[in-house]
């Protein structure tokens, strides 16, 4: 591998800044080019909606600022790839300039599903995906509301908790039958949507919103029952789409995404991509599908940088996310399927619980609240496929952590 090659990582996001830096950790000693299109230096994104209101300086860096230099990585911010073209191996940028490129990653994430609704363009109806973001919802919270979140998955419901806490009136729409049901089934979003309610979250569910209603900025999130529902704020948390369009234009194969194999590769041998925006076949996925968290970004960025040299390794990490939520943890590792065993443990409050699913008897996945530690030893129960009778893990008193030591 010579040391003139150069290699272009576009995207400063957990898996693009991992990949960087793997790149050097593995001996590559040709020129690593990281390309950001944002003006930030990359971050720590899921702390986004925990510094709601702060200011930019209350990011976390994925890195220290001068690492990028020990490493030589050279960090581009307000850099954005317009486009790729494998024939001559060239990143063309939007500033109208163009850098070859031996190898490219992509790691250019996902952006926020905007609904087609009535009034979507009004003032005050936000999303959360960057620092900007950030700024203008946490204003807006500290203005007061009455504050409408449209959706109950994670971060809807970590924003609707930080809106609560400062004293707003908060509402939560969501389409299904209960917050974040496909994630953690109906007995834990139900548990879930208690938690919020206990603390004065008002959580209508089958939920159908028509339109958002207002002159110039919203007042009143309109459902198809009649119902207004007063609104100086309205978050939108409906979902995300993969920015794949690089690729794509490339002529990668991409079904929902980048598709990639387990070592991060795509259908062009130049191209490797990692993160969210990336279809992977792992292991403890029923089908190939998109993982969206940061820890998979990381681990799935150093993959691939190693794919990219030569160096094959599978991505089958356990996956495993974090939602903080009146300064709680909700945590999961794994990934439960539909027919695997549920099993809530005995003392589950809204406010405190944990959960195993199980699969021809083994552990495969386990979700907590409040419950750090326990969650920590059962991904290594996963880890290792232990198998544990349904009484035993449903026992409040059995020790997870000593099971795994065992």
């Amino acid at each position: 591998m010579s040391g003139t090659e150069q290699y272009v990582v576009v995207g400063g996001c957990a898996a693009g800044v991992s990949a960087a830096f793997a790149l050097r950790q593995h001996g590559f000693e040709g020129s690593v080019v990281l390309l950001e299109a944002g003006t930030e230096a990359p971050y720590r994104r899921p702390q986004l909606s925990k510094v709601l209101g702060d200011t930019p300086d209350a990011l976390r860096p994925i890195a220290d600022p001068e690492s990028y230099a020990d490493r030589r990585i050279d960090l581009r911010l307000g850099t954005r790839a317009e486009r790729l073209d494998p024939a001559t191996r060239t990143v063309h940028l939007a500033d109208g300039t163009s850098l070859h490129a031996d190898k490219v990653l992509l790691a250019t994430g996902v952006a926020a599903r905007r609904p087609d609704l009535q009034g979507i363009g009004l003032d005050g109806v936000l999303s959360l995906r960057d620092p900007d973001d950030a700024l203008r919802l946490g204003k807006a919270i500290r203005d007061g509301g009455p504050v409408v979140v449209l959706g109950g998955g994670f971060i809807g419901m970590e924003v609707a908790a930080v809106a609560r806490t400062a004293g707003c009136e908060v509402t939560v729409l969501e389409a299904a039958p209960a917050p974040m049901l496909a994630a953690l089934g109906r007995e834990l979003a139900d548990l879930v949507t208690a938690f919020h309610r206990e603390r004065g979250v008002r959580v209508l569910t089958d939920a159908r919103v028509t339109a958002l209603d207002g002159n110039g900025a919203v007042e009143a999130v309109v459902l198809a029952s009649g119902e207004r529902i007063p609104a100086t704020t309205v978050v939108v948390g409906v979902g995300v789409v993969p920015n794949d369009r690089l690729a794509a234009e490339a002529g990668v194969r991409c079904d929902g995404g980048i598709v990639v194999d387990l070592h991060g590769r795509t259908s062009d041998p130049w191209i490797f991509a990692a993160g969210d925006v990336t279809v992977q076949p792992h292991p403890h996925l029923a089908a190939a599908g998109r993982i969206e968290h940061w820890d998979n970004a990381q681990q799935q960025g150093v993959v691939a940088a190693q794919a990219m040299l030569g160096e094959l390794h599978d991505h089958d990490t356990v996956p495993y996310f974090w939602s903080e939520q009146y300064g709680l943890q909700l945590q999961m590792v794994g990934r439960p399927r539909p027919g695997d065993t549920q099993v809530l443990r005995k003392d589950a409050t809204p406010s405190k619980f944990m959960a195993f699913w199980l699969r021809d008897g083994g552990v495969v996945a386990a979700a907590g609240l409040d419950t750090v530690r326990d969650v920590v030893a059962a991904r290594r129960l996963i880890a290792r496929s232990a198998s544990f009778p349904v009484a035993q893990l449903a026992d409040p008193g059995t020790d997870l952590r000593a099971l795994a030591r065992s």
